[in-house]
């Protein structure tokens, strides 16, 4: 068992019978939502539903049989378990590499428990140190937006998507990918990221996670905010 595959285990003992869960995006979310699959298959959990945080996850869950619902049905999410690309003081996070950080951030915020997966790689001492800051804005003019972003001393990338166009996330948006020498103050960038025209959310995810379960290569840490 990889350090993925360990934590998405780990996290499904978060999970109990009737629960609504909240399902994450990424490579180690994947590996949650297949624990959960075999977990409800094998009767050892019983009754839940997911809210998935994107097209892939949704689709993911159907084809293990986990029943899924939406926010009119199940007003609050239980516990959502997802992944992160990095980790940070504070238990602070940088989120969607993966291109669903609208649907993540909207789902962990309609949570009761937020559960964070990683393989201890994703630690850092600040954010910003590894891997850029994903910025979702929309597409009318995004120029405008990739103006602004450099202002705030970033460099900012269009994501491409495998042809070589201009990504488009679940909800009809282009990424920024915003490269920081580090980011020291992440709550004072996510307020002027926060109240600016065109920016539709941000990968920073302050004060948000209950739990981290870090992997390696024979354990998984918890760490609690």
């Amino acid at each position: 068992m990889n350090p993925k595959e360990r934590a998405g285990e780990t996290a499904v003992g978060y999970i109990k019978d009737g629960m609504v869960v909240g399902l994450g995006t990424g490579s180690t979310a994947k590996c949650f939502i297949d624990s959960l699959g075999a977990a409800l298959r094998e009767g050892r959990v019983k009754g839940i539903k997911g809210i998935p945080t994107s097209e892939r996850s949704g689709e993911q869950a159907r084809q293990l049989g986990i029943p899924l619902t939406t926010f009119a049905e199940s007003p609050m999410v239980d516990v959502t378990v997802d992944g992160a690309d990095e980790v940070g003081p504070g238990l602070n996070l940088i989120k969607g590499l993966g291109g669903a950080l609208l649907r993540e951030k909207l789902v962990a915020q309609n949570s009761r428990k937020l559960v964070i997966i990683a393989d201890d790689a994703k630690r850092v001492h600040m954010l910003g140190t590894k891997v850029p800051l994903p910025v979702e804005v929309t597409k009318f003019s995004h120029e405008a937006s990739e103006r602004y972003l450099r202002g705030l001393g970033c460099v900012p990338a269009l994501r491409k998507g495998t042809d070589g166009s201009p990504y488009v996330t679940d909800n009809g948006n282009f990424i920024y990918d915003c490269r920081f020498p580090r980011i020291e103050d992440p709550r004072s960038l996510e307020e002027k990221l926060a109240h600016r025209a065109g920016i539709v959310e941000t990968g920073l995810f302050i004060n948000m996670a209950d739990v981290v379960l870090l992997a390696g290569a024979d354990a998984v840490e918890t760490l609690r905010r």
